[in-house]
């Protein structure tokens, strides 16, 4: 039994078919499937913001500024000095005092800090 499953696993694995056989037609298309149907959650991929700035201000429907701020810019700051260290680093960016509504920190899965999802108004 088990040298027969091996008798007709092993050309698969070891690529044997020839081009344009069936086998080798199917090899191709579970291929693809496994590439173009596995979820990017698997391997952890998550799209990067191509934009290098850390400052990014984002499209907003309500009117009002939504700024995304890269934690490095926020650095080790202390919670209670978070909103101001943010206020000082948007009225450089933007050279305007602006009025912080909402800090909402950005994580992932792991709980690991991606950035800061800013509300404002000037």
């Amino acid at each position: 039994m088990l040298r027969t499953f091996w008798h007709a696993i092993r050309p698969a694995i070891f690529w044997r078919h020839t081009r344009g056989s069936w086998q080798y037609d199917v090899m191709v298309a579970l291929i693809l499937v496994f590439i173009f149907a596995t979820p990017r959650s698997w391997f952890r991929d998550q799209p990067r913001i191509p934009n290098p700035q850390k400052i990014v201000m984002l499209p907003s429907e309500t009117g009002r500024s939504v700024f995304w701020i890269d934690p490095d810019l926020v650095g080790e700051t202390a919670p209670d000095q978070l909103e101001a260290k943010i206020r000082s680093l948007l009225q450089k960016r933007t050279g305007s005092a602006m009025t912080i509504l909402k800090v909402e920190p950005a994580r992932d899965e792991e709980g690991n800090l991606k950035g800061y999802l800013v509300r404002a108004k000037s």
